[in-house]
């Protein structure tokens, strides 16, 4: 099973930020639609990520995870630097707790949380603030 990353989405203050932000950076690359995580080191185990999940943190919990399509070093004017190649599509995740941290981490797939369509129920339209406020209180 692909590994995942953790990644604060920094600036974003809820699902919706974070939709429209990704919605704004879809650009082609070899004609799929792809969303583009620069980083300035490639990852040690950058063959264990494509088919993972990049899951982002806003506000102190996993909220939502884009797959990761491919990861590909390029050369700038800075030097090189990696790119993390993305799915366009944000998908929401039963909200975890976890704290913020800089850059990203690895993440066990044994500890991805599921996506809120396989969980069941009218979760996928409760509001991530009361949906972060049930998960803090170990009601979800």
């Amino acid at each position: 099973m692909p590994l995942g990353l953790t990644k604060v989405a920094v600036g974003c203050r809820s699902l919706l930020i974070l939709r429209q932000r990704q919605a704004g950076r879809v650009e082609e690359v070899n004609g799929v639609p792809v969303v583009v995580c620069a980083t300035r080191n490639r990852p040690k185990r950058a063959d264990e990520l494509p088919g993972g999940s990049i899951y982002w943190i806003i506000k102190h919990a996993l909220i939502a995870r884009q797959t990761i399509l491919d990861i590909v070093q390029v050369d700038s004017k800075r030097g090189k630097s990696c790119h993390i190649l993305l799915s366009p599509e944000v998908v929401p995740v039963l909200a975890v707790p976890l704290r913020a941290h800089q850059g990203w981490r690895y993440l066990d797939p044994a500890n991805t949380p599921p996506d809120l369509a396989n969980v069941g129920g009218d979760l996928g339209e409760m509001p991530s603030k009361l949906m972060r406020d049930l998960t803090r209180l170990g009601l979800i």
